[in-house]
């Protein structure tokens, strides 16, 4: 097997896991929902890609946003905060500023 297809694999794992333990997921549920963050996340490095997810509040958001390196703005400052595997951080094309949900409220790919 490719190193490529393992990195993957493991990153869709760690994914599926982190629902299932955090989130109360299946792992059937938790694997689905990993693969189609993984797969937005790829879609949105090449083009503006439209998306759904729950916000906090419940209610459905759709966004417009992309993560390729043309369409960012500069970036200002330093980036010394702590990451977060539970959340994406996305550049929201409509609002112009940088946004993020969290990878178990992905509902689906516009």
């Amino acid at each position: 097997m490719s190193t490529q297809f393992k990195s993957l694999m493991r990153e869709v794992m760690c994914l599926a896991w982190q629902m299932v333990k955090k989130n109360g997921f299946s792992m059937s549920e938790a694997l689905k929902t990993a693969w189609m963050n993984i797969k937005l996340k790829a879609a949105m490095k090449e083009r503006i890609v439209r998306f759904y997810f729950q916000k906090v509040d419940g209610s459905l958001r759709e966004a417009y946003g992309t993560l390729k390196e043309s369409l960012l703005p500069e970036n200002k400052g330093t980036d010394n905060r702590k990451k977060s595997d539970t959340v994406q951080v996305y550049f929201d094309t409509e609002k112009s500023e940088y946004r993020c949900y969290k990878v178990a409220n992905l509902v689906r790919i516009g």
